[in-house]
């Protein structure tokens, strides 16, 4: 009976973390791989302490990992996440107008250097 509630709480905690519009957006951006917290930040569009608030949501619910390498931070989704949920969510929201432009501007970010990205996110 315990490891019943405890997968209950795991997924409800999950879905709690996808409960929101902007944790929903950096999981999707997450598909291709790792991000540099700086591309997700520009991708989201909001402030950094706003962006790393969704982003410690989303590791305590075990849906993404973090990855330090010096003074930079990546993150990337958790093994832990089901591929069956990731493709259900990929193709549910296919047509979703903020998804496609997400993808869109991700790939111009990820074109940018990662260092002159974090320069002018800091400016700001």
């Amino acid at each position: 009976m315990a490891n019943y509630k405890n997968e209950i709480k795991r997924v409800l905690t999950a879905f709690k973390a996808l409960g929101d519009l902007n944790r929903l957006r950096i999981l999707m951006s997450l598909r291709g791989g790792q991000l540099c917290v700086c591309q997700i930040i520009a991708l989201i569009g909001l402030a950094p302490s706003t962006v790393s608030k969704h982003l410690s949501i989303l590791h305590q619910a075990d849906l993404v990992e973090v990855d330090k390498k010096g003074r930079w931070i990546y993150y990337r989704l958790s093994p832990a996440v089901d591929k069956r949920l990731m493709k259900w969510l990929a193709a549910s929201l296919a047509d979703d107008e903020k998804i496609c432009d997400d993808a869109a501007t991700l790939k111009r970010i990820l074109k940018e250097d990662p260092e002159k990205l974090c320069q002018k996110i800091r400016k700001n």
